[in-house]
């Protein structure tokens, strides 16, 4: 692959694979046989990776190179218009998520509009990706947000910024639903 304007991305798309499977630049090296030099090389955007390099680098993430080639080639729409945008509801509890920004490969950041109904409570035992960075911005109403184990009350225009690395509980005030955007980095 020649160094060009894709090597950059896929430097960082290595980087964030190897971030999001947990695992240091020495256990990639055991798990590819790459040096960990080389790795970190590659990671950096110091040497574009050989056709050898991938393949070793695939293996290791049991994925095929064409799938990681595409993470990497894949572009976004600049706009989200808000009727295109995907609303989930949890039946049990009547949580609304909507992705605002949805996530894509060649940007970093993500937004979320969630909506909490008074009184209920979501508990989550594991971050689903370690270290993650969230900035939390009231909207309307009261929300206890308990990030391993402190707990910080929020109220309309309050920002609570945190990485996330253990649990977390989101308790809506009991007199209205909690109203937030949720940016993830």
């Amino acid at each position: 692959m020649p160094f060009d304007d894709l090597t950059p991305r896929l430097a960082d798309r290595l980087k964030r694979l190897r971030q999001e499977a947990g695992w240091s630049l020495e256990t990639l090296a055991k798990r590819s046989g790459l040096s960990r030099a080389t790795l970190s090389r590659m990671e950096n955007a110091e040497v574009s990776p050989s056709a050898e390099a991938l393949g070793k680098l695939c293996a290791a993430y049991r994925m095929p190179m064409s799938r990681l080639i595409q993470m990497v080639e894949q572009d976004f729409a600049a706009l989200v218009p808000a009727e295109v945008q995907t609303v989930w509801r949890d039946p049990a509890t009547g949580y609304a998520r909507c992705s605002v920004s949805p996530p894509a490969e060649a940007l970093r950041g993500e937004v979320v509009a969630g909506t909490l109904p008074a009184g209920t409570r979501i508990a989550y035992d594991t971050p689903p990706v370690e270290g993650l960075e969230h900035h939390l911005v009231m909207q309307s109403g009261r929300l206890i947000l308990t990030v391993e184990g402190t707990e910080h009350a929020l109220g309309p225009g309050d920002c609570l910024r945190y990485r996330l690395h253990g649990p977390t509980v989101f308790q809506a005030g009991e007199d209205a639903p909690a109203h937030y955007l949720l940016f993830l980095v």
